[in-house]
């Protein structure tokens, strides 16, 4: 089955893709392109979605560096060579060497693609609530910036993650957003009872445009209600599922 890319224009003239999880040879609860290393989906299946994911780039699975996600504001400048096991832990990865391909991993959470295409420079970054609230897209920002690229040249790309009318949660999650800025309570909606309807990708726009970046935006994509292009990690936990897949985004030089 052909792979399924979603790209940007934003992100021309730079190799990149935001991939469904059609195609790719995984079966069951993974059917498809499911890029975990993580998951409990059977290595070789992996492996070789992983592989049909370079080959898009005209790339091998070697030179596709991703890392162990941990939901922290770290990140991975990527130099020499693509990294390879054990995977550092570091949750974005940002680049300027010629042949870098960086991939982040979701289910659910923001991967988000950025490009400075006059400077040369890119980065790719996991941004769930923790890490969005943590910082990670500013520090993703600031470590462009550190390679070479202008803040107000860089554009970015929040590729699917589960949309707001998918992601309910318990008062707990919304104090921890306005103990940080009170302002953050827009990013809520009313839900049943004390539960709040919570706007990841709304939230993940509003840190990278006060970042001062030139461009950026949401593809419009919700994991959650779509299972047929989508993995989710919330909608497998509805369903009393085992695992998940992951779905892979990528940019690279």
């Amino acid at each position: 089955m052909t792979l399924e890319i979603i790209t940007a224009d934003e992100l021309t003239p730079f190799r990149h893709g935001f991939f469904t999880r059609k195609g790719g040879i995984s079966s069951g609860i993974f059917a498809g392109l499911n890029c975990g290393p993580g998951s409990s989906d059977q290595r070789e299946a992996v492996s070789i979605n992983r592989r049909l994911v370079a080959r898009a780039f005209d790339a091998e699975e070697p030179d596709l560096s991703t890392v162990h996600q941990t939901h922290s504001c770290d990140v991975l400048v990527i130099e020499d060579a693509p990294t390879t096991l054990p995977r550092p832990k570091c949750d974005a990865m940002v680049s300027r060497t010629k042949g870098a391909l960086l991939g982040i991993l979701t289910a659910d959470c923001q991967p988000v693609l950025f490009a400075d295409a006059g400077a040369g420079v890119i980065g790719a970054a996991h941004a769930g609530w923790k890490g969005a609230l943590g910082g990670v897209l500013e520090a993703t920002v600031d470590a462009m910036v550190k390679l070479g690229a202008h803040r107000g040249a860089i554009k970015a790309v929040i590729g699917p993650a589960i949309s707001q009318v998918a992601y309910e949660v318990g008062p707990e999650f919304f104090d921890h957003f306005i103990a940080q800025n009170s302002d953050n309570a827009r990013f809520f909606a009313n839900g049943n009872g004390d539960r709040m309807m919570f706007d990841l990708p709304g939230f993940g726009l509003q840190r990278l445009r006060k970042a001062g970046i030139g461009s950026v935006r949401w593809t419009g994509h919700c994991t959650f209600s779509d299972v047929d292009r989508f993995y989710s990690y919330r909608r497998t936990t509805h369903a009393g599922e085992a695992d998940y897949g992951r779905l892979i985004s990528v940019i690279g030089l």
